[in-house]
């Protein structure tokens, strides 16, 4: 978890474009396709600017991780210093659409536990930042992730996020250490029920989309 990622301000700010059309290349009604209750809407290019400036800068801070989580679980892909490399990996593979995203909830809205993958060139973190106030902006509506781990049920997290907390997440799988070395651990994630109010969160996730 990253405490106060952003301002109080510069999460209205975010929260606010919600509204406005312009800044979204798509929108997603989540009951339409089994998703939950909610919507959330894809930013287009240009991203907006403190959007494409969480991207840039989190994305090598995460990369020595990301790389390392890759030897632990002997995959081959290893990923460049930069985001504007990667990006290029993945729009040389046709995944161009960007996929930053501004999720919106009201009451009795929740999220089904999911992955965010979107093609074949896949980041393996993520970063959800909430921009609304829990108590005072929603009730409910908490941070769920699972892990699912080889053989065994499904373990459930709920984090508490403060507006402006940032939560790094893993995409899909992460390295746990065991006895016998590293194995992988599946991971989804979600919000539960909203009881009253509004929730926004963003969502920055590195690769680009089919």
């Amino acid at each position: 978890m990253i405490k106060s990622l952003l301002s109080h301000k510069t999460c209205d700010e975010i929260s606010a474009l919600y509204a406005r059309p312009e800044p979204f290349r798509s929108q997603a009604v989540m009951a339409r396709h089994g998703f939950g209750r909610g919507e959330y809407k894809y930013f287009r290019y240009p991203l907006p600017d403190v959007v494409a400036h969480l991207r840039r800068s989190l994305y090598p801070r995460l990369v020595p991780i990301a790389n390392r989580w890759c030897e632990h679980m002997d995959l081959p892909t290893r990923f460049p210093e930069t985001h504007e490399a990667f990006l290029e990996r993945c729009h040389a593979a046709g995944q161009e659409p960007p996929t930053p995203l501004l999720l919106h909830y009201g009451p009795q809205d929740y999220n089904c536990l999911h992955q965010d993958l979107y093609g074949e060139h896949v980041f393996p973190l993520q970063v959800a930042i909430l921009l609304s106030e829990p108590d005072d902006d929603f009730t409910g509506g908490e941070f769920v992730l699972t892990d699912q781990r080889p053989r065994m049920q499904s373990r459930p997290q709920v984090i508490g996020l403060k507006k402006g907390d940032g939560l790094i997440l893993a995409v899909n799988q992460r390295p746990v250490k065991g006895v016998r070395g590293c194995y992988r651990v599946t991971l989804r994630h979600g919000v539960s029920r909203l009881h009253s109010g509004k929730r926004h969160t963003l969502g920055i996730i590195f690769h680009d989309a089919l």
